[in-house]
């Protein structure tokens, strides 16, 4: 860096906050699990009525589901990890000078010339919260500051769901009482919630938006199916 240079800054998404797969998983199982429930009903060729009361009570039990089987994961991992870097701050209390060998040969690993290593694995094993952090990433492959709540996870789930499986709901609610306007507009929100996950990763809108939309219509167009063989079966 020459003198005078300000250091140049960049910054990263959060990756490890514990929302953004809840809640673009809650979103999209909302949309696709509505969405074949409903057209599963109608094409039983059920009132209306019963197709809002079937999509309010898969929005309900969905969200409730997902929220608490978020929240259970999340927690679990939470309190494997939690126990795992239990074990690894007792290693560096009972054994600082292995835990220290053990990070200096880390560093030769990775192409540090011995002496560098040395010296390196001693200052940051000066402070026990450093180590700990240091041999937590590369041991466990975790941050311990960054550890996602389960709460947030379970919140998440609980909102996008919710959103997601209204939407199929949403023109019955208006008074439709056809399934073809609740399809349209499950599919655009699929479309649209696909393409914004392409903002987090690394594929183009259009592909992740249309993957969406092809597989919430593959699983309405089944359940239709379904519920007309069903229906006619039953009738």
């Amino acid at each position: 860096m020459l003198p005078g240079e300000r250091p140049r800054v960049h910054t990263h998404r959060d990756v490890n906050g514990g929302w953004l797969r809840p809640a673009v998983f809650g979103a999209m199982d909302g949309m696709v699990s509505n969405l074949a429930l409903i057209t599963g009903v109608a094409g039983g060729s059920v009132a209306p009525q019963t197709i809002v009361l079937t999509g309010l009570a898969g929005l309900a039990a969905g969200a409730f589901s997902m929220a608490a089987g978020e929240y259970t994961s999340v927690a679990s991992q939470r309190e494997l990890v939690l126990a795992e870097l239990d074990v690894e701050r007792r290693e560096l209390r009972e054994d600082p000078e292995g835990e220290r060998r053990e990070l200096a040969a880390r560093y030769r690993a990775r192409g540090v010339a011995d002496p560098l290593a040395e010296e390196v694995a001693e200052q940051l094993s000066r402070d026990p919260d450093q180590a700990l952090e240091i041999h937590a990433r590369d041991e466990l492959g975790v941050d311990p500051t960054g550890l996602p709540s389960p709460l947030v996870a379970a919140f998440s789930s609980f909102g996008a769901f919710a959103v997601g499986a209204l939407l199929p709901v949403a023109p019955y609610l208006l008074g439709v009482t056809q399934v073809w306007p609740a399809v349209v507009l499950a599919l655009v929100g699929l479309f649209l919630c696909g393409a914004a996950v392409s903002k987090v990763t690394v594929r183009p809108w259009w592909y992740t938006g249309l993957r969406q939309f092809i597989l919430g219509g593959s699983a309405a167009a089944v359940t239709y199916v379904l519920g007309s063989l069903l229906g006619a079966a039953i009738g």
